[in-house]
């Protein structure tokens, strides 16, 4: 998914006239950000859209922003950018194991790393001289924490600059900002789908219960049957038949006037 400034200063944020960099203090910008991620439709394509926006409105010289998440196999992916360029130096981190975007997303890894002259930084020298090669020198990330619970997705925003010593603490610091808001915003999001699933399962444990509450019913007044022996006919007939109890009695329960069921045993 690539963001554009364009689709950024669209998505209820304002910026200033130009749509890059508001006039007020960085906290407004801030306390719009905060705003917004409460007002949107809670979908991590959604908030991670509005914080990459955000970065490349709010730090100086963030000329590619993107994010990394880790899934729960150890394995890195890229589900956002502003630029198919920034997929370009989010992967070759990936493929050489090395970069400030792979270390912070790391669930050990460290809350912040960059580096001011990427291509000459000994830390890093497959994807340092790469990273050069394509024009940017300066490169930022920061932790993303989205969830506590094991096993703790974890991931990174990730900042890039062609201006060597693009990064000084400022820009640090709203970096750092930015991942904390993107990582409750993302806690926040997958509460909302966490409790979405736990109330789907529970409404579909109700209408399963209540249909099977139906089909003995049937099979009660049908045959003169107790409950406990009309669930028995039930539960001998979903084995038999290899179809779920629920489904059965389902079938049971809309079709009661075309099919029976074989008698109890005994």
């Amino acid at each position: 998914m690539s963001v554009s400034e364009e689709e950024w200063a669209r998505d209820r944020i304002s910026f200033g006239q130009d749509g890059v960099r508001a006039p007020g203090p960085l906290a407004a910008q801030f306390a719009d950000l905060t705003r917004t991620l409460l007002d949107v439709t809670p979908t991590v394509g959604g908030v991670l859209k509005l914080v990459v926006g955000a970065a490349v409105a709010i730090v100086p010289d963030a000329h590619l922003v993107s994010v990394t998440l880790r899934d729960p196999d150890g394995r890195f992916h890229t589900p956002v950018e502003t630029d198919p360029v920034a997929l370009v130096l989010d992967q070759l981190q990936y493929d050489h194991g090395e970069g400030p975007c792979v270390e912070s997303a790391r669930p050990d890894g460290p809350a912040v790393g960059w580096s001011q002259d990427v291509g000459r930084d000994p830390r890093w020298p497959s994807f340092g001289p790469a990273t050069a090669r394509h024009g940017y020198h300066s490169v930022l990330a920061t932790a993303l924490v989205p969830d506590a619970r094991p096993p703790r997705l974890s991931g990174a925003l990730n900042i890039y600059s062609r201006t060597p010593g693009a990064f000084d603490r400022e820009a640090i610091d709203s970096a750092l900002l930015l991942a904390t808001h993107a990582s409750l915003a993302l806690a926040h999001t997958e509460a909302v789908a966490a409790a979405d699933l736990e109330a789907e399962h529970l409404r579909r444990a109700v209408d399963s219960r209540d249909v099977i509450g139906q089909a003995k019913g049937i099979l009660m007044q049908r045959r003169g049957i107790t409950a406990d022996e009309a669930f028995d006919v039930l539960r001998r007939t979903s084995q038999e038949l290899n179809v779920k109890l629920a489904d059965l009695a389902h079938t049971l329960a809309t079709r009661h006037t075309e099919i029976d069921l074989p008698a109890a045993e005994g």
